[in-house]
């Protein structure tokens, strides 16, 4: 039987506290991925390997871990022995750890991103019975001859181009932006529901992972907005090295207060390359006729802004 490694972020699914009762009072990225595998019964007889990447609040989460994050990816994906890879993480990013493995990875075997809602000492912990899923999909994944990256989160198997966190609070916290889970997992690790066909990885390497990271920053369009957030980034980039992208925020459909047009036309023309999405939750924002700066099309704001990394780095 081949090997399932463990790759350990940090975040929620490795946070402790000192009240059981009081879940929110906890610190993230307390346990070791090992102690969580330790904490599943179901595992015991599977054959895994646990190794810590990097112990962070997800909140913090960098281009530094990634390249980590990466290397390791990399390396144990490449091992015959090895059927695919789970990645403990935070819940505050996992939509962008997701979104870049996604387009990063070859897809030739399964890479399962898993977190948790609530700390490992709560009563309502939801860490261990995800982990349980993450690796089970793995070994079902593996055994179908799917690859590729995708998030396990609550019984559903989500795309990992399209999975992002919608609710702050509650165990089922995550979906795909309308779009559908890719299948829904028991807790005897059978899945229901299966969408056909599994989403194809990008495959763009892991060189990418080794460059500078270009600076990219997200505006937000409101009430009220004019464009004085994109002086100061422009400000400051003249001090401090250049700002390489800006993503739009927009309301609606990507749609701009008319007090930003203006400041984002003088960034445009100073180099800065601008896409648009919409802090709307569902339904994205497609390209149209008469745009003035290209659409993200599903993309969260902060999915849009690893893919105009990517972009900027000629990926």
């Amino acid at each position: 039987m081949q090997n399932i490694v463990i790759l350990g972020t940090g975040g929620t699914i490795a946070g402790t506290g000192q009240d059981p009762e009081r879940s929110w009072q906890y610190k993230a990225a307390q346990l070791s991925v090992a102690q969580l595998v330790d904490a599943v019964p179901e595992l015991r007889h599977v054959p895994l390997e646990a190794v810590q990447v990097a112990q962070v609040d997800s909140k913090d989460m960098s281009w530094a871990v990634w390249r980590e994050l990466g290397r390791e990816l990399q390396k144990h994906l490449a091992r015959e022995d090895v059927a695919g890879v789970v990645i403990t993480h935070g819940t505050d990013t996992l939509d962008e750890t997701a979104y870049l493995l996604h387009r990063l990875v070859d897809g030739d075997k399964p890479v399962v991103l898993t977190a948790a809602m609530r700390p490992a000492t709560a009563l309502d912990a939801d860490g261990p019975g995800n982990l349980r899923d993450a690796v089970r999909v793995v070994q079902e994944a593996a055994q179908r001859g799917l690859g590729g990256v995708v998030a396990v989160l609550h019984g559903r198997i989500w795309a990992g181009a399209q999975v992002r966190k919608a609710c702050s609070s509650e165990l089922d916290a995550f979906d795909g932006g309308g779009k559908p889970p890719l299948a829904l997992v028991d807790d005897q690790g059978q899945w229901s529901n299966v969408v056909t066909p599994w989403p194809a990885s990008g495959g763009a390497g892991w060189q990418v992972l080794a460059s500078p990271l270009p600076r990219v920053e997200i505006i937000t369009s409101h009430a009220d907005a004019d464009g004085w957030l994109v002086e100061a980034a422009l400000a400051h980039a003249r001090q401090n090295g250049p700002l390489k992208g800006l993503v739009l925020a927009g309301t609606g459909h990507g749609t701009l207060h008319k007090g930003l047009e203006a400041v984002l036309a003088h960034a445009a023309a100073q180099g800065v390359t601008i896409w648009r999405s919409s802090r709307v939750a569902r339904g994205g924002v497609g390209s149209r006729e008469g745009d003035v700066f290209a659409a993200c099309g599903d993309l969260t704001p902060a999915q849009a802004r690893v893919a105009l990394v990517l972009y900027l780095l000629g990926v």
